[in-house]
């Protein structure tokens, strides 16, 4: 059995006619966790949407296969009930539907969960998170800080327990408290060695307390560079510049 969970080959993206991917590559094994970095306006957030099937953006050319069958052109919907997770730079609200009634709603599209069950995982992962177990019955996102939705969201991840999360700035504009509760949620889903992470990330400080095993860098829609957690601290102390003229150590 293979153990390649997501394979994108030779990948071409579009949106509103513009090329935004162009022949971009990448294999993310069971059991990974890997990094995309790059400048603004680089296209890390257009390869997680890509990846989900948003359909703003358009494949040109190039394929993408998850567990071995071929998803480049199955529904967001479809993509989410084979495994795939997408998290948000800013979380929406969604008014007159409970955090609870969300996520239960989501997690019975792939099986049906009794309540009790539902309520005691519920029960756990909040614990496990340090979230406030009152916050459950609130509208979704709704009167939240943005700290606080990014902690909803590993709340969610948690419960749906995806094979596939591609987190998009998850610790974007976080406090220190709130960094440590979204890198206990990433924590917790790296114990399981069947699942997968791909981490969109300005910021290196969320990465100190994880487990790495690819840093890729992105610049223009390419891949230029592939590396391991070393090329954090070259970024961290020299800036994109020297991986694009091809000086980085």
């Amino acid at each position: 059995m293979t153990k390649s969970l997501l394979n994108i080959t030779d990948l071409y993206a579009s949106a509103e006619d513009k090329t935004i991917l162009q022949n971009l590559n990448l294999n993310i094994n069971k059991g990974e966790t890997h990094i995309l970095m790059g400048p603004n306006g680089a296209g890390k957030s257009t390869l997680g949407n890509v990846i989900m099937g948003n359909s703003q953006y358009k494949v040109d050319r190039g394929s993408i296969f998850f567990k071995d069958e071929d998803i480049t052109s199955t529904r967001t919907d479809e993509r989410a009930q084979k495994g795939l997770f997408l998290s948000f730079q800013s979380p929406i609200e969604i008014p007159g539907v409970s955090i609870s009634q969300f996520i239960r709603t989501a997690m019975e599209t792939k099986e049906k969960i009794r309540l009790k069950a539902f309520r005691d995982k519920l029960k756990t992962v909040t614990k496990t998170l340090g979230i406030n177990e009152q916050w459950i019955n609130r509208e979704l996102n709704v009167g939240f800080s943005g700290g606080e939705r990014k902690k909803i969201e590993m709340l969610q991840l948690l419960m749906l327990n995806p094979k596939l999360a591609i987190l998009d700035e998850t610790d974007s504009g976080l406090d220190v408290d709130a960094v440590k509760t979204v890198s206990r949620g990433i924590q917790t889903f790296q114990q399981d060695d069947q699942k997968s992470l791909l981490i969109i990330t300005h910021n290196s400080k969320i990465l100190e307390y994880l487990h790495i095993d690819y840093v890729h860098i992105l610049i223009n829609g390419k891949i230029i560079k592939t590396g391991d957690a070393s090329l954090i601290k070259i970024i961290n102390e020299q800036g994109y510049e020297p991986l694009i003229t091809g000086q980085g150590e």
